[in-house]
């Protein structure tokens, strides 16, 4: 078994991060600035978040955390949108009413949306990007591969994957599906949510396994594939910890010095 590991990219793109925000602070005066809007009181949600606050203040992105109740997200985007100190903006996903997701992702400026998922104008969804990272780096040759996302129409991951990897033609599926089809393809990735639906028989002989797929289940963080996939010693797979997660918050950091370069006097 060979492991996809994340965490060693995420460094080597966080070390030229510093070196990027180092030069907009010193040579144009700017102070990149993310804003991070949480509506949902969730200790997993309470990990994310402070791990990209780590990351950024880590690179000296400053970062602003506001808990508001969900009735109070609109007016509090909104103030931000017009705040010229800050750069990006994300609304921490999921709400705690979820069914508001889109009404309000979408009052984010798109020019401050790091995150991509109101509008992907400016910039590509973070997870999808690490995802490709994560393969690029690896030297995982998607043109030869027969490809298959699952969870292909969630909003974080697979909608904004099937459109960045169109031109190798994947095909989606959801938690739904009948998945017998998957020891067809030769990468998988997975974002659904469900812990332990990628089964060992539903994966074929040499197959890269990227498990983007992430919840709370007994107050730990649970991934797609099942822990069977572990005991092949054939597979490609993303470790339990330190695959996708890493590369994810490296690429919305890459979003935010866009957006923060963006100032730039013409």
């Amino acid at each position: 078994m060979k492991l996809l590991d994340g965490k060693e990219l995420a460094e080597f793109i966080k070390e030229k991060q510093a070196h990027e925000v180092r030069g907009l602070r010193s040579s144009h005066g700017i102070v990149p600035k993310l804003a991070i809007v949480m509506a949902n009181n969730d200790p997993v949600i309470d990990v994310y978040v402070r791990l990209k606050q780590a990351y950024a203040e880590d690179i000296l992105i400053d970062t602003q955390i506001y808990k508001v109740a969900v009735d109070e997200v609109a007016q509090t985007i909104s103030g931000l949108n017009d705040d010229k100190s800050v750069a990006g903006i994300i609304l921490q996903l999921p709400l705690s009413d979820t069914s508001r997701t889109d009404e309000l992702v979408k009052r984010i400026a798109p020019e401050k949306d790091v995150d991509g998922l109101g509008s992907d104008k400016f910039f590509t969804p973070a997870t999808a990007m690490a995802i490709d990272w994560l393969a690029n780096g690896h030297n995982i040759s998607l043109s030869e591969k027969k490809i298959a996302i699952v969870g292909s129409q969630g909003r974080l991951v697979g909608k904004p994957l099937m459109k960045l990897w169109a031109k190798y033609n994947p095909k989606g599926f959801d938690s739904g599906s009948d998945l017998s089809e998957l020891k067809n393809y030769d990468l998988i990735v997975s974002a659904t949510g469900v812990p332990g639906l990628i089964e060992s028989d539903l994966v074929g002989v040499n197959s890269v396994i990227i498990d983007a797929g992430t919840t709370s289940e007994n107050g730990k963080i649970a991934g797609d594939a099942a822990s069977e996939l572990y005991e092949r010693d054939d597979l490609t797979i993303t470790p339990t910890k330190g695959g996708v997660g890493p590369l994810t918050i490296a690429a919305l950091m890459d979003n935010v010095i866009r957006a923060s370069s963006m100032k730039k006097a013409p």
